[in-house]
């Protein structure tokens, strides 16, 4: 699976834009890399360690002359996989898929700010709007909260029972 194939993966696992999945990526990508690079070792729960390895100078030899060449020290990195990734490897179960992801922050902010543009669009439209049609009347608040609480109650799970008791101790 290459780069693209990630992310459009992300994206419909997700439910998340492919623009989305790719920055979720690259968050992740930059988060892993710059924690790295500082040394610190990034732990992602369930799927594994990053770490950073630090390998010393050392002499290597030219594999086409056989000639000793000086190997600067170099940093590299390491992963140690997690429990649940290498269950999951080694199990022949399917694999739990992601659950979807929520609706987007900014989306949500947004409707607010349309519905009050359509209360204000409704107030300057109504006074023409009354002239040509009559307005049905709301139904009384009263009828309307206990249509409302008949449904909650309708919707709530069933009482816990108490946890069974414990049986005495024999004496022996």
């Amino acid at each position: 699976m290459n780069r693209t194939e990630l992310i459009d993966a992300v994206s419909t696992d997700t439910g998340l834009t492919r623009q989305q999945a790719e920055a979720a990526l690259e968050a992740v990508i930059y988060e892993v890399t710059a924690g790295v690079r500082a040394g610190n070792p990034v732990r992602i729960t369930g799927f594994g360690t990053f770490k950073l390895r630090e390998r010393k100078a050392r002499r290597g030899r030219n594999p086409q002359t056989g000639a000793a060449v000086r190997v600067k020290a170099s940093k590299g990195i390491g992963f140690t996989p997690g429990v649940k990734l290498k269950a999951d490897l080694n199990s022949r179960g399917v694999i739990a898929k992601p659950k979807p992801a929520a609706a987007p922050r900014a989306a949500a902010s947004a409707a607010p700010a349309k519905a009050v543009a359509r209360k204000v669009v409704a107030r300057k439209v109504a006074p023409a709007a009354k002239k040509a049609a009559p307005v049905a009347k709301k139904a009384p608040a009263k009828a309307v909260k206990k249509v409302v609480a008949a449904k909650a109650v309708a919707k709530r799970a069933p009482a816990k029972r108490a946890p069974a008791k414990k049986a005495p101790a024999r004496r022996g």
